[in-house]
């Protein structure tokens, strides 16, 4: 295997794997939050927002961005090369709808939500919009994460 293809296929596990978290969350968690009191789903929110901040997932999270980014670049470089659309396309998704959309819409929600006392009446009325907001951008993260990493996976047999 290249060095190219060892990226790529890194890359396409982290996708992956990141969709994976993702999609817990859009399934499950937050439906299960949504149904018990606010402050005690606030409560629960703001210790996995703390809990989040960690190697393993800051690793796989970054690390496939940072994958990512360079392999739209060799992409770019190389764009004569079989499978460079497909990394380009999964690599854009990536940074875009992960990435970015994580730092532009869902970030500042679990910000806002720090800041709340989980019995206030502050707490309980951001809550109502934080559940349905922060999961709505949260499918978009799911969605381009398993799309990245379909992509990626077919720039490998290209």
């Amino acid at each position: 295997m290249t060095l190219l293809q060892i990226l790529t296929f890194l890359a396409a596990l982290g996708c992956g794997l990141i969709a994976g978290t993702f999609f817990a969350f859009s399934s499950f968690v937050m439906k299960a939050l949504s149904r018990v009191s606010p402050p005690s789903g606030i409560s629960a929110m703001q210790s996995i927002n703390v809990a989040v901040i960690n190697p393993a997932f800051l690793g796989v999270f970054l690390g496939t961005a940072i994958a990512c980014l360079a392999l739209a670049v060799f992409s770019v470089l190389r764009w004569h090369d079989p499978g460079a659309l497909y990394l380009f396309a999964g690599s854009l998704l990536y940074l875009a709808g992960t990435l970015l959309v994580t730092i532009v819409f869902n970030v500042p929600r679990n910000d806002a939500l720090a800041k709340v006392a989980p019995a206030g009446a502050d707490g309980v009325r951001l809550w109502a919009g934080y559940v349905s907001g922060w999961t709505a951008w949260n499918h978009v993260r799911t969605v381009a994460a398993l799309a990245a990493a379909a992509l990626l996976t077919l720039a490998l047999s290209s």
